[in-house]
């Protein structure tokens, strides 16, 4: 039997080692993470500076226009008023994308800057959960009671509760006290409205909009990187063909 020196291990190959080794997959996921953060919070900054709160400023003629909107909900306006859930939902949300990113090769790229989409959606929402405090409106009345408004209480006296628009608390309407229940909660700011709406010929649907919600680039943002992520699993499960 001949001596010989034990057999070596195989090179690790480097590609796979965790993203969290990697200066260049570190630089692409907070770079991109951080563009698409300033872009949304200043876009909204912008919007509610430049914009009254009537007014609607077209984009593409058409197609987009800009125009203030408030979410008491999630994402598209769903979920109305459980602000207290979205901010819980949220805070998991980015402890599995870091989870994620960490568990990633250095290689993957484009999952890097899948989850640095939904980073930055999920950030940019957040501040705005946290910081836009207004008064939320709620009709009592059976009849309306999907129906809300959002200002800030500027007079309470007796049965009338006087609400202005937020955040000038000006044009201020009058409710009774008995009619509303009013909650203090952090709200999201949108202002991406698409405008184009089904023809007449489109059964159900003729004069309908297209896309009624209004949204802004943090939900673009979560959107886009979650259906990018799901489509870039779903390709590389998908059997190979010979």
């Amino acid at each position: 039997m001949m001596d010989g020196p034990p057999p070596q291990e195989p090179a690790p190959d480097e590609t796979q080692r965790s993203a969290l080794t990697s200066f260049s997959a570190h630089l692409v996921f907070w770079l991109t993470a951080g563009l698409i953060l300033v872009v949304d919070l200043a876009s909204k900054a912008w919007v509610f500076n430049e914009l009254g709160p009537d007014e609607a400023r077209t984009i593409v003629p058409g197609v987009v226009e800009f125009r203030r909107s408030l979410n008491d909900g999630a994402v598209f306006g769903s979920f109305s008023g459980r602000v207290g859930l979205f901010i819980v939902a949220s805070v998991f949300a980015l402890g599995f994308v870091f989870y994620l990113f960490a568990c990633s090769p250095r290689s993957r790229g484009s999952m890097h800057v899948c989850l640095a989409l939904i980073l930055a959606g999920a950030l940019g929402n957040l501040y705005d959960r946290a910081r836009m405090q207004a008064d939320v409106i709620t009709f009592l009345d059976a009849d309306r009671e999907n129906q809300s408004y959002i200002g800030l209480v500027v007079e309470e006296s007796g049965e009338v509760l006087r609400v202005g628009r937020w955040p000038e608390a000006d044009q201020v309407r009058t409710f009774r006290r008995g009619d509303v229940a009013v909650r203090r909660q952090g709200v999201v700011r949108d202002f991406i409205k698409f405008v184009p709406s089904f023809p007449k010929w489109v059964p159900w649907l003729r004069g309908r909009e297209v896309w009624p919600w209004v949204f802004n680039v943090a939900d673009t943002a979560l959107v886009c990187g979650v259906g990018a992520l799901l489509a870039i699993s779903w390709v590389r499960r998908a059997p190979q063909s010979d």
